[in-house]
């Protein structure tokens, strides 16, 4: 397990609260895609993030679809496609979007899907409600839907020939199911994961998965504790589990900095996601 510290870092090149519209729009044949613009925070000013393409889409036919958002690069567009699960306040939240937007603007695909089709959780509903809502989005439904992305990113992204394999990065609820996905799929579809605090995962589960795994986490939440990430840390094979775990920082620090504290160190954690990808997705071709 690798504990790090950081001092703040600057934010100047990596607002993850900016408001810029995309630029333009493209129509694929696969899904139903609605024209209506995404949009995300303005203020990044990452060099290779001069225009990213939007789409708003439907996924699958009729009452099994599902809506979603892909972010595109156009410059430097490394052909890769990855796909980000969100918390549970659902794909169309402004943290999930800028971050989604960031990962894009570094040379990738970005698929966001609704993973609790229209009906995220609401920061405003009573608690008492949460475990209720919870239960309604079950996990095998879940499952099958992140299954149907998997397979449109594999038709848009690897039977073109653009890329060999698929990347997957979770938050919170969507971290846990990224762990889910990668047993479930035994490297067919994806070469590589990135688990940020993630939720509800299955020791066991995580044992049986078979590509490289980094999990990102503070030492001060207890939705995600240390010492399980610690555990399947040590049962998995050699060298494909990384914990990276950020001292004093609770849960969601990375992509919904709340303090200038969890800024510095959220553009670290950004960083070292980054590269992790790189390595394992686009040098790895």
């Amino acid at each position: 397990m690798l504990t790090i510290k950081v001092q703040l870092l600057s934010r100047e090149s990596a607002n993850l609260n900016p408001r810029r519209p995309l630029l333009s729009f493209t129509r694929y044949t696969p899904s139903k895609v609605s024209r209506g613009q995404v949009e995300v925070e303005d203020g990044v000013n990452d060099e290779a993030c001069e225009l990213v393409n939007g789409i708003e889409l439907s996924i699958g036919e009729g009452a099994e679809s599902i809506g979603a958002y892909l972010f595109k690069a156009v410059k430097n567009n490394n052909g890769t496609g990855i796909l980000l699960l969100s918390d549970i306040f659902g794909f169309e939240d402004s943290s999930t979007r800028d971050f989604a937007y960031r990962v894009a603007c570094n040379g990738y695909n970005v698929l966001v899907p609704d993973l609790f089709r229209g009906d995220p959780w609401e920061k405003d509903r009573p608690k008492p409600l949460f475990e209720e809502w919870l239960a309604k989005q079950t996990l095998q439904r879940v499952s099958n839907d992140i299954t149907m992305c998997t397979k449109w990113m594999m038709d848009e992204f690897v039977a073109a020939g653009i890329s060999k394999k698929l990347g997957i990065i979770g938050f919170c609820f969507g971290g846990g199911r990224v762990i889910d996905m990668l047993a479930h799929d035994q490297g067919v579809c994806f070469g590589i994961g990135v688990s940020f605090y993630g939720t509800r995962i299955d020791p066991s589960v995580a044992a049986s998965v078979t590509v490289p795994v980094l999990f990102i986490a503070g030492d001060n939440d207890p939705l995600c504790p240390v010492s399980a990430l610690e555990e399947i840390e040590k049962s998995s094979k050699k060298g494909l589990t990384k914990v990276l775990v950020f001292k004093g920082q609770g849960h969601g620090f990375a992509h919904r900095p709340q303090s200038p504290e969890e800024d510095g160190d959220a553009e670290k954690a950004f960083m070292v996601m980054r590269n992790w990808l790189y390595d394992g997705l686009v040098l790895g071709k």
